[in-house]
């Protein structure tokens, strides 16, 4: 709370670009600042690593779950020039990081939050140049791969698109084509146009989120005909990849989720 409040009169003093970082669950203890920050219209760079329950042997205690959800209701909340009150992005490969630091310089009038993940993390498949591709995230969602005549949309940020992308692949083996969409901040995607909205996210079509937060992070994305597989519960004391494993965040998981929805369309 003293680092953010800091931060805040650093930025009022002019001069510098102040940023503040820690781990994600202490956000909570930020929340007055930000607020603040977003209130006053400034532009402070709020950096948050350790994002989800991989924090692991730390315990739950370390673990966000709750917070992301909490802090993108600030994209909702409108400041008194009509504009969404803060920025917040959760890139999910390194060129996405490298775009949404890019991002955060560049907005000069609101507070932006970054939220960074603990683990490594596979760089997105790329058609192209993956950076290039990776410049779309300033739209808020972009398609990342897609086969032709899609069955279904699958969509996460962070980390968890690079689990879609391994599960898409036990899908096409199966026959079931996809869409692979990566969602930084939905705040972001909401303010483009109708036309480039569904051009991403088509309302025809089904829809599969994948979070390591709440699943009401995904709903408005998702809408009420797909599914979210997501966190309903605290975290646990582990290796990351022990939880992983036992709360289906893995491409396995997302093979049995989406097919079973598929089937059941």
């Amino acid at each position: 709370m003293t680092m953010a409040c800091l931060c805040i009169g650093m930025t009022l003093h002019g001069g510098v670009t102040a940023a503040c970082a820690t781990f994600f669950v202490f956000s909570d203890y930020m929340k007055p600042a930000i607020r603040l920050a977003a209130l006053m219209e400034l532009p402070v760079k709020f950096i948050w690593t350790h994002d989800a329950f991989r924090v692991g042997e730390d315990g739950p205690t370390h673990e966000p779950v709750e917070q992301e959800a909490q802090i993108r209701l600030m994209e909702k909340l409108q400041n008194h020039h009509g504009h969404n009150s803060m920025l917040v992005l959760r890139p999910a490969d390194v060129q996405e990081a490298t775009v949404a630091w890019k991002m955060a310089m560049e907005n000069k009038t609101t507070p932006t939050g970054l939220i960074f993940s603990r683990q490594n993390i596979n760089d997105l498949p790329a058609r192209t140049s993956r950076y290039t591709e990776a410049l779309q995230a300033e739209k808020g969602a972009y398609i990342v791969e897609e086969d032709e005549n899609y069955d279904i949309i699958l969509l996460a940020s962070g980390s968890e698109v690079s689990t879609l992308v391994d599960g898409a692949k036990l899908l096409k083996a199966e026959g079931i084509k996809t869409r692979i969409v990566s969602v930084p901040s939905e705040g972001l995607f909401r303010a483009q146009s109708e036309a480039y909205q569904q051009s991403v996210l088509p309302r025809d079509k089904r829809k599969f989120g994948l979070t390591a937060g709440l699943p009401v992070t995904l709903q408005g994305l998702v809408g009420d005909t797909g599914k979210i597989w997501g966190m309903n519960s605290f975290g646990f004391s582990a290796p990351y990849k022990v939880l992983d494993e036992k709360l289906g965040f893995t491409p396995e998981n997302v093979y049995n989720q989406v097919k079973q929805l598929t089937v059941n369309s």
